[in-house]
């Protein structure tokens, strides 16, 4: 017989994260008995919530800015993974600003708390803290993404940006009886999406298996999230839903002072070793930062977890080029928010475009369709260009509408027809600025439309991120069409140097989402499919045999 013994999942070491003092007000202590409680009153916790949504919109972690930089530094980093990397380190300057967000999409506001034992609230606390989140999504330069559902066909959105995503604990580890600890997180549709959840067995626990497995999945990730990433691998669980969950806080490293050892109890781990051999996998992919080359990660973290004998669920998440996440906690010393990097200025080098040994092409958007076409029909993919003049903007819902009216028989738009075609969608316009942060959204999205849209007329040069289906480069060969890709992450920095007018062309009742006219100057892409069938990342997401060591399982 076994005797009782409890061990923690994934118990946490010591916190070395910096904090800075958000105020004092609101938190108080009280004696009841013999025993001294933590008061903190709704407003400290609406503050901390402002402040945290405030913060992730805006600015990044010392610990990501350096591993961008390390990127210049890199001899063997790509022309293309440099270009990347600069581009977002400009973005970084542009949002600590605090009037443009790093990304357009400002995501879903995440937050999760462990509340000690001696900390009295009102009980209210999902509520309050779901007013900052409120109050920051309206007075701030943020985009409102989250859509009510009215019936099972038909949304609208909150214009709020709630409901949040608040799940409270209890926390009953010694010594934390007496504080608040809390994670802030702003999930974006574009990293979001590339959460997965595969069901497998034991069949997996092998190092030829595993490879095989993670060479097809992690290709599979693609570029549509804005990588350079950060992963998370969890293989294991109790449940589906942990194994998820474990997924996405580690890819924010919050699980990194995790054990880096297995034990007989069942206590999780992190695997260092694996964590190394991964990374070497995915720079050799060739995917690198978008474009091509070795940065597809910045860094990995593999989590092994206990798991039922019958099952063996594998997740993996990744955190994007929005790297938006911070800790907090409320003690009787006041309210703390993880101390972000204020002035990113300090990892930006002195490189400019001509460190670069791409050849930048200029294209004029000026022209006739006709013109512009015959002229990309002359660049090879990968090759680098600047658009200059009008694009139209029309991303998921403005799609849908134009299907809409050639299922009745209408014409093509004939914006559609003249104009290369951006999918994105704006937040917030800043007083004083042409436009708010307005960057690429997943290209991935509106393969559907592509062919019987180019048959119709339009949508022949498309602007986006992210790979492509098999089905757009054919309808690219077969009509004579052209996907340029644009950087993803970066939309803080083209809102302020390259988008000189914004205007609503049609279906304004759509918000974000209608049909813009905007003006361009020396907006970056590259050419990524053309209209003889070359696709970019044909090869580089198809996955191939890959043999590096792995060690068998510790523990």
């Amino acid at each position: 017989m076994t005797d009782f013994q409890y061990t923690e999942m994934l118990p946490l070491g010591a916190d070395e994260t910096p904090y800075r003092l958000i105020t004092t007000e609101g938190v108080s202590e009280v004696t009841l008995g013999d025993r001294t409680f933590l008061q903190v009153e709704p407003e400290a916790l609406r503050m901390l919530a402002y402040e945290a949504i405030h913060d992730i919109q805006h600015l990044l972690r010392p610990g990501h800015l350096a591993q961008l930089k390390r990127i210049l530094d890199d001899p063997e980093a790509s022309a293309n993974d440099r270009f990347v990397a600069l581009d977002l380190l400009k973005n970084a300057n542009v949002a600590a600003g605090g009037v443009l967000p790093m990304c357009q999409d400002t995501g879903t506001a995440i937050i999760s708390g462990k509340r000690g034992q001696q900390v009295l609230t009102r009980g209210d606390d999902e509520r309050d803290l779901s007013r900052g989140v409120f109050d920051a999504y309206q007075q701030l330069n943020l985009r409102y993404s989250q859509l009510s559902p009215l019936t099972m066909w038909s949304e609208r959105n909150t214009g709020s940006n709630l409901p949040a995503q608040i799940e409270l604990y209890a926390d009953t580890h010694a010594g934390h009886e007496n504080q608040y600890e809390f994670l802030f997180m702003a999930k974006g549709g574009g990293s979001a999406n590339k959460s997965y959840l595969f069901q497998e067995t034991a069949a997996l626990l092998n190092p030829e298996a595993f490879n095989r497995f993670l060479d097809e999945k992690l290709r599979a990730i693609g570029t549509a999230a804005c990588p350079p990433y950060h992963l998370a691998i969890v293989v294991g669980g109790t449940s589906a839903e942990y194994a998820l969950k474990v997924a996405k806080y580690a890819s924010a490293r919050y699980y990194d002072s995790v054990p880096v050892h297995g034990s007989d109890e069942g206590r999780g781990y992190r695997d260092l070793e694996m964590e190394a051999q991964v990374l070497a996998m995915t720079q050799g992919f060739g995917i690198g930062a978008q474009f091509g080359g070795k940065y597809f990660c910045h860094d990995v973290r593999v989590i092994r977890l206990p798991r039922h004998g019958a099952s063996c669920p594998v997740a993996i998440a990744v955190s994007c080029s929005a790297d938006r996440q911070a800790k907090a906690r409320i003690t009787r010393d006041g309210v703390f928010l993880e101390q972000l990097e204020t002035e990113p200025a300090h990892y930006l080098p002195e490189v400019s475009d001509d460190h670069l040994d791409d050849e930048v092409v200029r294209i004029d958007l000026n022209r006739p369709m006709s013109e512009i076409r015959e002229q990309l029909a002359t660049l090879p993919i990968r090759t680098r260009v600047s658009l200059s003049g009008p694009l139209v903007v029309a991303r998921d819902l403005a799609h849908a509408r134009i299907r809409e009216m050639l299922d009745r028989g209408e014409p093509m738009p004939q914006y559609l027809q003249d104009h290369a075609v951006y999918y994105a969608g704006p937040a917030k316009t800043p007083e004083g600025y042409a436009s708010g942060s307005f960057g690429p959204t997943t290209a991935g999205r509106m393969d559907s439309y592509v062919d019987r849209f180019q048959k119709a007329g339009g949508s022949f040069v498309m602007l986006a991120k992210g790979n492509r289906s098999n089905a757009v480069t054919k309808a690219c060969e077969e009509n004579g069409g052209f996907y340029l890709g644009s950087i993803g992450g970066p939309a803080a920095r083209l809102a302020q140097d390259n988008i000189r007018k914004v205007e609503v062309l049609d279906f304004p009742e759509l918000g974000m989402e209608a049909v813009w006219r905007i003006e361009v100057e020396d907006f970056p892409a590259f050419v990524v499919v053309d209209d003889k069938g070359n696709d970019f990342f044909a090869e580089t997401l198809r996955p191939i045999t890959v043999d590096i060591p792995v060690g068998p399982p510790k523990g």
